[in-house]
């Protein structure tokens, strides 16, 4: 058997910064994030891009917190598209969020996941915070993956994956997910790319060149 601490000293990390008592929660786990430490992971998007998708986050956030609203809302943003997680307590409100995140600069689409029901409890986020690390942990695990093109979030037992795949890892990569125990789930937020497209971007890299800019697609991420 496979010992639990490593996936567990990332839970109890991200369990403490959820009890700090903001209402916009952070993302649970970001592209590249480090599995049971000691690991710096790429990513498939570029340094700038990553740092819009914080930025982008960041902006997001705040104008959530501007709109006053009683619910519990998460924004993950991948590739300047975001994902809006979490409980709202109106259709209304629900529609006010997606609105005042569209018009936040940078942002190229929007995914709303927001659910109309009442605030999840602590210990049901910290169970979700548990779950997406173990989904990582199983992705990292899996062979014929790369683990670091995914980014996981939880919500109410739902997973998410998000990031720049082929539709060979958009699939077993959902499928590993639906695997692990305690996932209701799957949702995928993908942005698709052609098995020529991860050649071209990745062949610099192993020659220790820099790789050309990802090209964003117009259209909206595959499920």
């Amino acid at each position: 058997m496979k010992p639990l601490f490593p996936w567990t000293r990332a839970a109890v990390a991200a369990a403490a910064v959820m009890l700090s008592g903001c209402v916009i929660v952070p993302p649970l786990l970001v592209g590249g994030a480090v599995v049971g430490g000691g690991m710096v992971a790429t990513d498939r998007r570029t340094a700038g891009i990553q740092l819009e998708d914080q930025g982008i986050e960041f902006r997001a956030a705040a104008r959530v917190r501007e709109l006053a609203t009683l619910g519990q809302i998460s924004v993950n943003s991948y590739n300047r598209v975001v994902l809006l997680t979490g409980e709202v307590p109106s259709p209304v409100e629900r529609a006010r969020v997606e609105e005042a995140v569209s018009k936040v600069e940078n942002v190229r689409g929007v995914v709303n996941e927001l659910v109309v029901a009442g605030n999840s409890s602590l210990s049901s986020r910290s169970a979700d915070t548990v779950l997406a690390t173990k989904v990582k942990a199983t992705l990292v695990d899996a062979k014929d993956l790369s683990a670091n093109a995914f980014k996981v979030v939880a919500e109410r037992r739902v997973v998410f994956l998000l990031g720049r795949v082929t539709p060979r890892e958009a699939e077993r990569g959902a499928e590993l997910a639906s695997r692990v125990s305690g996932v209701e789930r799957v949702v995928k937020v993908f942005e698709t790319i052609t098995e020529a497209q991860l050649a071209a971007e990745t062949a610099p890299m192993r020659s220790g060149t820099q790789a050309p800019a990802p090209v964003s697609s117009a259209s909206a991420p595959g499920r």
